[in-house]
């Protein structure tokens, strides 16, 4: 039997609004939460335009060899940051004509993989044995308006597709749990001079390891209890204080990180030369949304596990990658530089108790934001629905003249030149903020 997806009805008016403006193909991603018993549909987003073709006639594209499987993997990474914890890409979708029915299943199967390989590429956790590995490939007919929904098994590279259902469902997310917590983190990354031939991005990445495994060891107390990993997460809920079943509930979380060693094992030093060492400080604000269907509490948990560690990543992800496309003549020699590590930004889906995120520098306006939100998530934001989390504040950048020389340069992808579409240069802004702000230090430091 295949698997089932309840899927909010915005997302099949918003289909069949695609459909009907345009009889050329268009592809695009779907999202929403996986688990064991039944899947969620919360958003389609329809590939961005390229550049190119946003200034010649065609709007889409006109056939199936026009379809760029790079370009929409790029954008499903940069949808990605842009999700809180428990939401991912369940699929992708395409709309065409009924005479490209057959050739289409090909197209979205090809599509599916690239897409996951893309998402998968960079995270810093494993998958783990319950994790559900089945995405959906849908196709709309644009004459028709029929559905086809099958699934792959995005681990199985020789699977083959597996029917689905696709059921409607009004107001789908009004009452999932949310999951809410704000972490210090103090990491110190060595850059060892053995590995100075390795671009700062890579030697971040390998600190990020080692912290991500802290976080996944970590104890987490909800509410201040903690509990059993296969107990209901809604058990108790219901008999609490101003409980409202059409609500959001939002669970406050602690995180408590062990040491590295207990005091029964045997500690062993390592002497390294290093070329300098990165700090990381502050503090990080994460969320997380889990489905009300019974729920597990290891479920809820791992959603902000993973939010915890995907943000922290994605900041310096996205730092580096606006080192490098902005990176100024004669500016990689300098001894000491100042840049912004990018803050969160919340902000809620139409009809929906859900928010997604992005990440701001200190430098971009709140409309470019806005623009941000439309070019990747296809979601009109008002400024005012526009929250920001943490405060920015200065990034100190020392290096030994070593380890710059060694550095190698970067080049540029289709996932960078998507992030900074329709990007401008703006002013900074004043915006006060009313949540608990974040001190964010991002240092390189030579020997």
């Amino acid at each position: 039997m295949g698997r089932s997806y309840f899927v909010e009805e915005a997302v099949g008016q918003y289909l069949s609004d695609l459909s009907a403006k345009s009889k050329k193909i268009i592809t695009g991603l779907l999202v929403g939460q996986c688990s064991q018993q039944r899947d969620y549909v919360l958003l389609a987003i329809r590939t961005p335009v390229k550049e190119e073709e946003s200034n010649s006639s065609a709007s889409h594209h006109t056939d199936l060899s026009n379809i760029d499987e790079e370009w929409t993997a790029a954008h499903a990474r940069q949808v990605t940051r842009m999700l809180p914890g428990g939401l991912l890409v369940v699929g992708v979708f395409i709309i065409s004509v009924p005479e490209l029915a057959k050739e289409i299943q090909n197209i979205l199967r090809k599509l599916l993989f690239t897409v996951e390989k893309s998402v998968a590429r960079k995270r810093l956790w494993s998958i783990s044995e319950e994790d559900v590995s089945d995405r959906m490939a849908l196709h709309l007919c644009s004459t028709t308006k029929k559905i086809l929904c099958r699934t792959y098994d995005v681990q199985d590279p020789k699977c083959t597709a597996k029917p689905a259902d696709w059921k409607y469902q009004n107001a789908l997310s009004a009452s999932w749990l949310s999951l809410e917590c704000t972490i210090n983190v103090n990491i110190h990354i060595p850059l060892p001079a053995t590995l100075a031939s390795h671009n700062l991005e890579k030697n971040t990445r390998n600190g990020l390891g080692r912290w991500a495994q802290q976080i996944e060891d970590a104890v987490f107390l909800i509410n201040g209890q903690a509990r059993e990993e296969d107990a209901d997460l809604m058990e108790g809920q219901k008999k609490s204080r101003g409980y409202m079943p059409s609500a959001t509930r939002n669970l406050e979380v602690r995180v408590l990180t062990k040491l590295m060693q207990s005091t029964n094992s045997r500690s062993t030093a390592t002497v390294q030369i290093c070329n300098g060492y990165i700090n990381l400080k502050g503090a990080l604000k994460c969320k997380a949304y889990i489905h009300n269907n019974k729920p597990k509490v290891k479920d809820a948990v791992q959603a902000l596990k993973r939010d915890i560690i995907n943000t922290l990543s994605d900041r310096c992800e996205i730092l580096f990658e606006d080192l490098l496309v902005n990176e100024m003549p004669g500016k990689k020699n300098s001894k000491r530089e100042y840049h912004i590590l990018p803050c969160r930004v919340f902000t809620s889906i139409v009809g929906s108790n859900v928010l997604l995120c992005d990440y701001k520098f200190g430098d971009e306006t709140i409309r470019e934001i806005q623009e941000h939100f439309l070019d990747m998530m296809d979601q009109a934001v008002q400024s005012d629905d526009l929250h920001i989390a943490e405060e920015i504040n200065t990034v100190e950048v020392s290096l030994t003249k070593e380890f710059q020389d060694n550095t190698q340069p970067k080049q540029v992808t289709k996932e960078m030149l998507l992030l900074k579409l329709h990007q401008n240069m703006g002013v900074v802004i004043a915006v006060a903020v009313a949540i608990s702000a974040i001190a964010f230090s991002f240092n390189y430091f030579s020997d």
